[in-house]
């Protein structure tokens, strides 16, 4: 058999991946502070420490006394098992008595291949921050980060190959930000977001009844785009030992633009195209509570909401505006809630630790090969030290567990015989357990001018 490929095969790819991308956790980052990090970012919008506050709540940046810098990054290294794997693959049962397709597709035997895990490769996220006050009241900043991203890139022979393969998504973003103190309870900041993202989407298509991986089309597609959103943020201070902070993260409206390509193992280019997705960053809002409980002593609390509803349908169009597919999702709004506190052992010294719970907003019929994560729980160590008050260094560990989820998947499209005009004829069907677990350690400096 031959495959010919048709716009079904771009609409795969995209589809694919973004509906499974669209997991809080999995799509959404958090590491852009260390020392939030350390107790579980529990007080992400309310306590102001760092630079890092431009992030966490642009009204926070009026209450710091000097100008600071602050750098660092996390590294996250996740581990995947993966268990119980059924991977079959089906054939119309008319061509395979050698006639006609009848529409009947039967089993003809499992997808050869293996099940490593651990797909997603280590990897570093970095940020930096810049805050400036001017008067008592006014100040300025500055900070580059990544809000969103992922990455999952299996072995070759993945019998879930055709579902995908590789994933990457990244997007970049870049924050002048102002903020203003009205007194000592009240201020409000206000940020506007540069980003920018790009993508490459993986899978592979069989070329012959066998699925044989060797033989397999290599299907992919890259694009990118750029786009403005806002961040906005409140903080109130009824009494000196208690902060409340308040944040909010537009979503951003994206168009990715990128090439479609089909590859054979000989390196002929079997069908190119261009391609167009929607895409929209959900809106977050974040509340936190910071309470100063002895002169040492803080403790934390914080709440997110995600706004996932959002996505509700994938649109991809090919290069004559024409509908390539429209599939409907059902994704929920999403919380996550953490608590955490810091102890001030020494003068220079400071330990913290914190708590995460953050749930997801798919469901059991969505998730996909290239996310397939669940529920979290994330338990966070860190350490402060400030070696003199010009210079903070701080470092953190976080231990992140995912309920074991389960993900299922079949497809009916994938080989097409040119003797019946292009009609697919063939399918693949996989299933398996998936349990993640991540590591994260951080570290960054803080500089105070």
């Amino acid at each position: 058999m031959n495959n010919k490929f048709n716009k079904l095969t771009l609409a795969a790819a995209i589809t694919a991946a973004f509906a499974s991308q669209a997991h809080a956790g999995g799509y959404q980052i958090n590491e852009q502070s260390v020392s939030g990090q350390g107790y579980g970012h529990a007080g992400r919008s309310s306590n102001i420490h760092d630079a890092t506050i431009v992030y966490g709540n642009p009204a926070g940046m009026s209450f710091l006394d000097r100008a600071q810098v602050t750098v660092g990054g996390t590294y996250l290294n996740v581990n995947t098992d993966i268990s119980n794997v059924e991977a079959s693959r089906y054939i119309d049962s008319g061509v395979a008595l050698g006639g006609a397709p009848n529409g009947n597709q039967i089993p003809v035997g499992s997808i050869p291949g293996g099940n490593d895990g651990d797909m997603v490769p280590g990897t570093p996220i970095p940020f930096a921050f810049y805050a400036h006050p001017v008067t008592d009241q006014l100040a300025f900043g500055f900070g580059v980060y990544a809000p969103f991203g992922s990455k999952t890139d299996y072995e070759d022979d993945f019998q879930g190959r055709y579902f995908g393969d590789y994933t990457e998504v990244k997007v970049v973003s870049a924050q002048p930000t102002v903020s203003y103190r009205f007194n000592d309870q009240w201020s409000v900041g206000a940020g506007i977001t540069y980003n920018r993202v790009e993508g490459e989407l993986r899978r592979q298509v069989p070329s012959e009844a066998t699925f044989n991986p060797d033989a397999d089309i290599d299907s992919r597609v890259d694009g990118d785009d750029e786009a403005w959103g806002y961040n906005l943020g409140v903080i109130y201070r009824p009494v000196p030992e208690t902060t409340l902070g308040l944040t909010y993260r537009s979503k951003v409206d994206y168009t990715l633009e990128g090439d479609f390509s089909a590859t054979d193992p000989l390196g002929n280019v079997v069908r190119s195209d261009t391609a167009s997705l929607d895409l929209t960053t959900p809106e977050t809002v974040n509340f936190s509570l910071t309470q100063q409980m002895t002169d040492r002593l803080k403790l934390m609390f914080g709440a997110s909401w995600v706004r996932w509803s959002h996505f509700d349908q994938i649109l991809v169009t090919g290069s004559q505006g024409d509908t390539i597919t429209q599939e409907f999702q059902n994704y929920s709004n999403a919380w996550a809630f953490a608590t955490g506190g810091e102890y001030q052992l020494t003068k220079t010294l400071a330990l913290r630790a914190g708590v995460t719970l953050d749930m997801t907003p798919t469901n059991d019929e969505d998730r996909s090969v290239r996310i397939p994560s669940d529920d979290r729980r994330i338990f966070s160590l860190g350490a402060g030290w400030s070696p003199t008050p010009d210079l903070t260094v701080d470092i953190a560990y976080s231990y992140l567990t995912e309920r074991g989820t389960f993900v299922e998947q079949d497809r009916s499209d994938l080989l097409a015989s040119q003797a019946t005009g292009g009609q697919p004829v063939g399918g693949a069907s996989y299933s398996a357990d998936y349990k993640n677990e991540a590591h994260g350690f951080g570290a960054q400096l803080t500089y105070r001018f």
